[in-house]
């Protein structure tokens, strides 16, 4: 069942990605006017997927950005570099409709993981 959701996944974010654009072979990113900073700055903590595969407006980029700021060590960005990563995610990863529940509200996310162990009972 797992591997069936992961391939069903997978599918769907092949789909997604607008037909017409170039990406980059290596990190699969929209290749557009910023994309070289979201290469360096998002690859280099995490996979060039886990910004690929999310779709959010530019409050919610910004809401991703400042919450790995807050709980992920991700350094300040110079505002113009932080304006063109924006403008770069919103433009080439914007949300589809009815493709992505809203995202959980910070106030509904938990302090922290490591607290929250659960017991076989549970």
């Amino acid at each position: 069942m797992t591997q069936r959701i992961a391939f069903l996944l997978a599918v769907t974010l092949f789909w997604c990605q607008p037909v017409s654009a170039e990406t980059d072979p290596r990190t699969g990113l929209i290749i557009d006017t910023g994309w070289e900073l979201v290469n360096g700055h998002c690859g280099a903590c995490h996979s060039h997927k886990l910004v690929t595969g999310q779709r959010a407006d530019r409050q919610t980029w910004l809401d991703i950005i400042r919450w790995m700021q807050a709980t992920q060590n991700l350094w300040q960005f110079d505002p113009d570099t932080e304006n063109k990563i924006l403008d770069y995610l919103a433009t080439n990863y914007p949300p589809l409709p009815n493709r992505r529940r809203a995202p959980i509200p910070p106030s509904l996310m938990p302090a922290d993981s490591s607290d929250t162990v659960l017991s076989a009972e549970d």
